[in-house]
């Protein structure tokens, strides 16, 4: 893949062209650029380039562009976020069921690629699961999860040291100190205990945070500055995940930017 640059060069054209029907200028940077995404989403080359000989086959080109982009896209997203609801609930063979619907379907190589990973990922973490041996090559929360979801399911949590190491890596990611961290350790009841606390912590503020975001958009989009910047005021008032404090101070930076004065007005 070229560039996310190329793909929304093309969708830019595409809705200039296509939605308000603007007349398709076939230059030879809009030749080359064609070309280029035209290889990316499965068209051939030899394609591409009888298209590009007339202006309808080009337009039809372009508009089959951008369905393969838009239409993977909303595939893969829709997928993973089938595939998360499923993994969370312990089904990690209908997760990785979603991931091969999408295999048996999508053309565009970026999007395959995409489907590949996330089978892999799945897979692994479906031996996590199953065995309970941790792989050092997976999101360290997601074998958490894993884990936990086994412990509930009845099988004896082995605090091994790979294990150990995993949660004293992942604690402070959810704010919780080392001397909370290593009380907990000293048992596999409080290991357990402190896997629930991790990933209780991370469900909640992604939770906060993703309503936070729904209303400040809302209040930026209607002009109210401060009501936007309110909202990641009061997530900032109660956070204490790191990850999520940064990313509510960075939108309320954002936020700073756009009043008066800012460092975007006059820009």
């Amino acid at each position: 893949m070229s560039g996310e640059t190329d793909w929304d060069d093309v969708w830019e054209l595409a809705r200039a062209v296509l939605e308000n029907g603007a007349p398709l200028n076939l230059t030879d940077e809009t030749r080359a650029l064609l070309l280029r995404v035209a290889q990316e989403v499965a068209i051939s080359k030899q394609d591409a380039e009888d298209a590009l000989r007339s202006l309808p086959a080009a337009t039809t080109m372009l508009r089959e562009i951008n369905r393969r982009i838009h239409d993977g896209s909303w595939r893969l997203t829709d997928a993973r976020n089938q595939a998360k609801k499923l993994r969370e609930e312990g089904d990690f063979d209908g997760a990785q069921q979603v991931m091969r619907d999408v295999l048996s379907v999508e053309v565009v190589p970026h999007y395959r690629e995409q489907a590949k990973i996330a089978l892999e990922n799945l897979a692994g973490l479906a031996q996590v699961h199953a065995t309970g041996r941790l792989n050092p090559n997976l999101h360290d929360r997601q074998q958490l999860a894993a884990l936990s979801l086994r412990a509930q399911r009845g099988h004896t949590l082995e605090l091994t040291d790979d294990l150990r190491a995993l949660l004293r890596r992942t604690a402070p990611t959810a704010a919780i100190s080392d001397t909370e961290t290593e009380e907990a350790l000293r048992s596999p009841e409080g290991a357990e205990a402190l896997m629930g606390m991790i990933l209780s912590r991370f469900r909640e503020s992604e939770r906060r945070f993703l309503d936070s975001m729904y209303q400040m958009t809302s209040l930026r989009d209607s002009g109210d500055l401060e009501g936007a910047r309110q909202q990641m005021r009061d997530v900032l008032a109660v956070e204490i995940v790191p990850q999520y404090r940064r990313m509510a101070e960075e939108q309320l930076r954002g936020l700073d930017r756009l009043l008066p004065g800012g460092d975007w007005i006059g820009c």
